[in-house]
């Protein structure tokens, strides 16, 4: 692929995202609706935990019993 068709691909994606930021509409979640009853916040280890390490820990289980459960011949 020549230099061209790469300018013209890069264009072509960040004017499409370009576009759909700027089509996008506001979540309006400043207003709230009736009967919205929001919790406590999240602490920033919470948010952490949650978001970072549950997901790098699942990740490792599934690939540590998909490794110890391997059925296949060892070269």
């Amino acid at each position: 692929m020549d230099k061209k068709n790469t300018l013209r691909a890069g264009a072509v994606a960040a004017g499409t995202t370009l576009m759909m930021l700027l089509m996008s509409s506001p979540a309006l979640a400043i207003t709230r609706d009736d009967g919205d009853d929001p919790g406590s916040g999240l602490s920033v280890f919470d948010t952490i935990g949650l978001f970072v390490v549950a997901p790098l820990a699942l990740f490792a289980i599934i690939a540590g019993l998909v490794m110890v459960l391997d059925k296949s011949k060892k070269a």
